[in-house]
Order: structure tokens, then sequence, then C-alpha cells
């Protein structure tokens, strides 16, 4: 196969590669082993499902329904490209018995469309408007794992984690905001194999990207010495200046990160001891990337004597903390995309990163919404922390406390608490 992407490359034999994923699958559930033919992005999946417990037999649990679901899928973003998506997917969805979906960054699925008869079969495991299906909910399918790979992905029959999916072919691709690069959601067309083919893949993906154009010209364009940078989530920020986008390196997002925080500036001194666990760090070394950062930038955005930016710098975790300070929680949830610069060991931006999330999470305990807490918990920081599974339990309809409490059973035993 010359794409891991694809799931079944053109030509080949849909009952036969079923086969083959169905007694590897087997071979995984019972002992644990990854076979041939299952790919490698497959076989990732499968294993950041089971390290987040998603029973194989399980299925989706209905979040939001009614007039929570209306209002919340109204005042998303994607709203805005739901007549590219209907445009571009509906007639293929509807002509090929397929369904249309779009989900949001969490992996719930605002809009199920398409073909009656397959929304049927489909609700028969809550593939329905409402319904989480993060990878870390329902294990690995198409807009799950697009979500957790930031990446387009097609899933086929056994590949799917829980068995109830097995008989779905699902092709899923990304949706980012243009402007911040801030992971919107994902758009996926499900059905049956006459989807396991690559054009499916490529289909989606061409849909994810005009969707992004669309909102591209419907976003005002950014002002004039307007400067963002995102770094929820990501090793590596994102700088958007007068509309150009720079992805930075690890280091240098550290460094915008803390200067961003410090508009007065700061000494090289300090900065040194803010940026290096490793006190041998001599001052040379920083002069050195601040040197090639401002190459990188252009000599008008940072300054020195003391090191600054010249213009304000709105940052996504800038945003939560806004959010949060006014009561906004759901808000705030909903532009946190991860930790700040998750894998960085930088001093203080280890104790920002910290900080920031236990005052999220502090507001969504004390909020107490379901839905709220589920995106905390589901998320990939989020699925082993005992406090928030707790409040989740505590809250959700009983009929879906079961899997929560077993989760809180598992992480308590772990704790030894």
């Amino acid at each position: 196969m010359t794409d891991t992407w694809v799931a079944l490359e053109a030509g080949a034999d849909p009952a036969r590669r079923r086969g083959a994923l169905r007694r590897a699958y087997e071979s995984f559930a019972s002992a644990g082993r990854v076979e041939r033919p299952v790919r490698p992005v497959v076989a990732a999946s499968w294993l950041r499902s089971a390290r987040a417990r998603v029973s194989q037999e399980g299925g989706a649990s209905v979040e939001l329904s009614d007039e929570r679901l209306v209002a919340y899928r109204d005042a998303h973003p994607l709203a805005r490209v739901m007549p590219v998506f209907r445009e571009l997917m509906g007639a293929y969805a509807m002509d090929g018995e397929h369904l249309m979906a779009v989900c949001d960054a969490h992996g719930r699925l605002l809009w199920v469309e398409g073909h009656r008869a397959t929304r049927l079969l489909a609700a028969r495991m809550n593939f329905v408007p409402g319904a989480r299906w993060s990878e870390t909910a329902t294990g690995t399918n198409a807009p799950g794992t697009a979500l957790a790979v930031d990446r387009p992905v097609q899933v086929f029959a056994a590949e799917h984690f829980q068995r109830p999916v097995h008989p779905w072919t699902c092709a899923a691709a990304p949706v980012h905001d243009p402007h911040s690069g801030r992971l919107l959601g994902a758009v996926d067309i499900t059905g049956g194999d006459g989807l396991a083919h690559p054009h499916s893949l490529a289909f989606v993906s061409a849909v994810a990207r005009a969707a992004e154009s669309q909102l591209a010209l419907l976003a005002p364009p950014p002002t004039t010495g307007s400067v963002r940078l995102a770094a929820l989530g990501r090793d590596e920020a994102l700088l958007v200046a007068d509309g150009r986008k720079v992805r930075l390196s690890r280091r240098h997002s550290e460094i915008l990160t803390l200067l961003a925080r410090r508009p007065e500036g700061v000494v090289g001194d300090e900065l040194l001891v803010d940026l290096y666990e490793d006190e041998s760090v001599t001052p040379v070394t920083l002069r050195a990337e601040l040197s090639r950062l401002r190459g990188l930038l252009g000599p008008g955005l940072l300054r020195s004597r003391p090191y600054r930016l010249a213009a304000p710098v709105d940052s996504d975790a800038d945003a939560v903390a806004r959010r949060l300070a006014s009561g906004a929680v759901a808000s705030a949830m909903s532009v946190y995309a991860g930790p700040l610069l998750p894998s960085s060991r930088a001093p203080r931006v280890v104790r920002l990163r910290r900080r920031l999330a236990d005052q999220l999470r502090a507001a969504l305990i004390a909020r107490g919404d379901p839905g709220l807490l589920a995106d905390w918990a589901y998320s990939p920081w989020g699925e082993d922390d005992l406090p928030v599974w707790r409040a989740l339990a505590s809250v959700l309809p009983l009929p879906q406390r079961p899997a929560a409490l077993a989760r809180v059973g598992e992480l308590e035993a772990r704790h030894g608490s």
C-alpha cells in the first residue's frame, strides 16, 4: 500500500481485506498483538484507545440533545460553512447512501445528514448529533482519529476499535481556523464498502480545504500591527503578524510565550533563568537564540535592553485566562486547545502551563456542566485526571454513569485512593 492513511488501495478486494483485518483485530483483542495488515496509523490508534480504557464492545454516548445541541452548534464556527459542506457533499452522500457528519474539536457530532436509511442504521450505534466520537471515548474511527493525529484519515471495517462499528467505512479530515491554525473540528463521510477507496479520502480532504478557504473569506482580515500567538496544545507555536504566519521552533516558542507575558520587557539574566533548567547555559547561547529569532521575525518586532516585543501580542493562553476571569468558563474551554507548549521544560513555561490548567479545571469542576467536564476528561490531557472524572461521574445522567464510575475506579486503584 502506497499511502498509510488510505484504508484500501484502488483495485484491492474489500472482502479479503475485511477478513484479514478481522483476524488481526481478534489477535489484538485477545493478546494485545498488532499484526499485518494493520496500518501504522491504525495500530497507533488502537494502542491509544486501549490506554484510554475504551470498551471494544461499547458505543458512543449522547451528551447534547434538543435545545442544548441547537444552541451549541448554532454558535460553533463551523456553522458558518455548513452551506459549503452541504453543497459539496450533500448529493454525494444521498446518491451513494452515505452520511455526511461534522464534529467539533472534542469529537462531538454536531450535524449528521444524508441518506435516510443509512441514518437509521447509524443511529443504532449512536452516530447521531450530540454524541461524542472522540478517539478517547469511542476508539479508532475516522473523525476521532483525524482529530487525534490532526490530518485526514480513512478507517475501514475492523480497523474501528469498537465492534459495533466494524460494518462501516469512514473518511474524515480536520478543519482549522485559517488565521490562528486552531483545530475547529472535522468533516466526515461515512457509509459502507463503497467508501473504501482512495478517492473518498481525497474528496473529504478537499472539502475541508474548501471550508477553510470559506472561513478565511468570512473572517475579518487581521488589523495592521496585530500579532497573535497560538501556543496551546502545540510544541511549536504559530505566530501571526500582519497576516504573515510563522511556525516557531520549540525554543523560539518559549521565548515568544514568555515575552508576550512581559510587555514591559525582561533583562537577559532573568530570561536565562526562565528558559533554561541547566544553569550552565551561558548568556551567549541566549543571545544567539534571540538573534536568530530577530532574523526570523524582522527587526521591528523584537527589541533589546530589555528584551521585549514592540507590539502587543494576543495569545490563546491569555484569551483563556481573560475568559476565566470574567466567568465565561464554556468560552474559555472552547479556546483551550491543550496545555501550553506541552513538551516544554523551561521553568517559567512549566509554571504558566500548570497555573492555567489548574485554573481551568477548577472552574470546570465548580461549574459542574457534564459536557464541559467530559470535554476535559476525554481529552489526551484529562484522561487520567481523577478529580475531573469524579466530578463528571457525579453529574452525568444515570444511564451514562457506569462508564465514568468504572474509570474513576481504575484511577483510584492506580493512585491508591
